[in-house]
């Protein structure tokens, strides 16, 4: 079923006293009354009016900390969130529940709204395949993107609930067995599954970026092909796109975001969280939810909107065991999406020695698989994607290629953590000349295989000091083939790093910069990995 949706303009704001760093199990503040210190998925920035008007009716203020789910489930399983949180709140607590050390730690939920994963085309591309009449399932959905009737943007699984709830939804519908995924069922489904995933021209490690990306390419001002539509948060696509949602008529996966007070919570914790539960219940504050951020809401007796055009959706079965879960997500990134291109431009000049070259050792040696914990291990270099590793001081080093095998990674893997450990600092900052040098590589790969995802990745701790300037990069840039100039550029900040000239970078590129100087460099890395 379908819905054409009327465009609206939403400003998302983030909230006072909150952070997105990529460690946020970092005490967002001393625990003090009237204040609830929340561990939360990034979306709920767009809650910010009903919680300012939260806090004059109930004197209850919240302080979020963001996050993703996977991590967050990591945060809550080892205890760290408790050292600075006294509640979660997420799209979803399914993930958690799957993880025996997360689930024990888990207290009182609250559903505060809902809102389910859909696709999201324009109208004329509905009427072109036929879907303005009719109801349409998931495996109509799959043979059409197979066929590239249309091409659509998704948020990374492991890094986003929208796209982890996408996975879940369309591998339990295409299974048709109305009980819960297992491998056997993976398995069983993974030809449609790729052939669905086909089409996913567009990633993501958050719904908001995802959004702003598809209308910048939407309205000529990124640089990367145009996308027809998306898989988001039907919250999402209300907000912020002129669009037609197709439900498909087999089922969706709902987020349901309950408020969870973490069962370690102060007495003075538990009395903050009943008070903004009962608030955030009530049908005055339901009715602003949905009129503010287009969720659905979790009261009953609040009637939903007309904007709301399917009332009734058909929930799909989730997982039922965290192996199940991380066996899909695993397949995702080795067998069914479009496989990665990936080059990292790495400042080795003489002001990385010393631990600087060694946070970049580290870095790389995370993305062979090194690290173990549930969000690592999706944020390694997956199976059949091209590796490249450029690193520059005075000059651009030669290239160093590598593929990673989908049967047997470890061999690549290993010899990109023998280079990443060899890796040595001296020399100057030739920033431009370097970056020049890899489309020179890229140029070449794409030419034998462009069917890839692929993006640049530069590290550099310091300002140039090469012969070309940033403006006669741009002018370089300018005059790239359309394939080479939509590479998205993603500028890791770190030590001195020109932080103007890297947010230019990013913007003509289509790129987004990412912030290592307070955190690790191995955080900023993983992240990057849900834009790739």
């Amino acid at each position: 079923m379908i819905r054409r949706l009327i465009p609206a303009v939403a400003v998302v704001a983030l909230l006072a006293g909150c952070s997105d760093e990529a460690d946020p199990s970092r005490p967002v503040g001393d625990a003090s009354p009237g204040v609830l210190r929340v561990l939360a998925g990034s979306e709920l920035a767009d809650l910010q009016p009903v919680l300012d008007e939260a806090a004059k009716a109930t004197g209850i203020s919240v302080k979020f900390s963001f996050t993703g789910t996977i991590e967050g489930a990591e945060k809550v399983a080892s205890g760290a969130a408790e050292q600075g949180f006294d509640a979660v709140w997420f799209s979803s607590n399914r993930y958690l529940e799957l993880v025996p050390e997360a689930q024990k730690r888990l207290g009182t939920p609250t559903k505060v709204m809902s809102s389910p994963v859909v696709l999201g085309l324009p109208a004329a591309k509905v009427r072109e395949l036929g879907w303005d009449s009719k109801r349409v399932g998931w495996a109509e959905i799959a043979e059409a993107a197979g066929a590239r009737k249309f091409t659509y943007g998704m948020t990374d699984p492991s890094a986003s609930n929208s796209g982890f709830s996408a996975l879940v939804g369309v591998a339990a519908a295409l299974s048709g067995s109305g009980s819960a995924l297992d491998a056997a069922k993976i398995n069983a489904v993974a030809p449609q599954l790729k052939q669905f995933f086909s089409a996913q021209t567009l990633s993501a490690g958050s719904s908001g970026w995802l959004s702003e990306a598809y209308q910048r390419r939407a309205r000529g001002e990124d640089p990367g092909a145009k996308v027809d539509g998306l898989i988001n948060y039907e919250s999402v696509l209300l907000s912020q796109n002129e669009l037609t949602l197709v439900y498909p008529s087999d089922g969706v996966v709902t987020a349901d975001y309950p408020l969870t007070l973490l069962t370690s919570a102060s007495s003075e914790a538990r009395e903050a969280h009943q008070k903004l539960s009962d608030y955030l219940k009530s049908p005055d504050a339901q009715r602003r939810i949905m009129d503010t951020t287009h969720r659905r809401p979790a009261v009953p007796q609040v009637p939903l909107d007309g904007k709301f055009a399917v009332k009734d959706l058909v929930e799909l079965p989730f997982p039922g065991s965290q192996s199940a879960v991380d066996g899909l997500i695993t397949t995702y990134f080795d067998q069914l999406r479009r496989p990665s291109r990936t080059l990292y431009v790495l400042d080795t000049s003489g002001s990385m020695q010393g631990d600087r070259i060694e946070g970049l050792r580290q870095a790389l040696v995370g993305l062979t698989g090194a690290d173990e914990s549930l969000a690592g291990k999706f944020n390694r270099f997956h199976g059949r994607e091209q590796v490249t590793l450029l690193p520059f001081n005075s000059t651009a080093q030669p290239p160093l290629k590598y593929e990673v095998a989908a049967d047997n990674p470890r061999p690549v893997l290993d010899q990109i953590r023998t280079t990443a450990t060899s890796l040595d600092a001296a020399g100057g900052t030739a920033i431009y000349s370097s970056l020049r040098s890899g489309y020179d590589v890229l140029h070449e790969q794409i030419n034998a295989d462009p069917d890839r995802f692929t993006s640049i990745v530069l590290m550099t701790d310091g300002e140039n000091t090469g012969s070309e300037d940033i403006g006669q990069f741009e002018t370089f840039h300018r005059n790239l083939q359309q394939n080479l100039k939509g590479i998205p550029i993603f500028p890791v900040l770190f030590g001195e790093s020109a932080t103007a000239e890297m947010d230019r970078l990013a913007k003509m590129s289509g790129g987004k910069v990412f912030d290592a100087r307070s955190r690790s460099l191995s955080s900023a890395f993983k992240e990057i990995r849900g834009y790739q």
